[in-house]
């Protein structure tokens, strides 16, 4: 790299407010700093849960859980979820300055999620090879985008991601 690129670089490394999460240690604080916002956070609306920290994929994962007859449902449903982490993610890299990737579960909403997300992109895959056309599917998170692409690609169909912002989606084409 020249000293132009590297200074270019490191310019633009500079002007940006957030950093990437470097490590498995930055992310391990990264998980620390999510979960004590999500404790108090359950301690406000008096939740009974106990969360537990992973660090996976380049990503923390945060999961509340709680045995036999908890209220942590209350807070399961998926969009519940989706804006929990939201929030979650927005404490985090206000108190580290770092861009905030985690990954928020609750009670398993996250693969209930997933078996839903499933389904639908099984109906878009047969639609699909039944009409061998393209077809698009509704905005949804990078997350699911991720889950999406593996599906259809796995089907043997080509995926592309369209559009910017809250309007990213996938079309899901024939192979050609």
């Amino acid at each position: 790299m020249s000293s132009d690129e590297l200074e270019n670089q490191e310019t633009t490394e500079e002007s940006s407010p957030l950093k990437e999460a470097a490590s498995v240690k930055d992310l391990e604080e990264e998980g620390e700093v999510a979960a004590d916002y999500l404790e108090e956070l359950l301690d406000i609306f008096d939740l009974d849960g106990d969360i537990s920290i992973d660090v996976r994929d380049g990503r923390a994962y945060i999961e509340i859980s709680a045995e036999g007859d908890s209220n942590i449902k209350l807070i399961s449903n998926p969009e519940t979820v989706e804006a929990l982490q939201e929030l979650t993610r927005i404490a985090v890299q206000t108190k580290t300055q770092t861009y905030s990737r985690l990954i928020l579960d609750i009670a398993g909403s996250r693969q209930a999620k997933v078996e839903s997300l499933t389904r639908l992109v099984n109906k878009i895959i047969a639609k699909v090879k039944e009409t061998n056309a393209p077809v698009a599917m509704k905005p949804m998170s990078s997350y699911e985008r991720k889950i999406a692409h593996d599906l259809i690609g796995e089907a043997g169909l080509i995926s592309e991601s369209e559009g910017e912002g809250k309007d990213r989606h996938i079309v899901a084409r024939p192979a050609e």
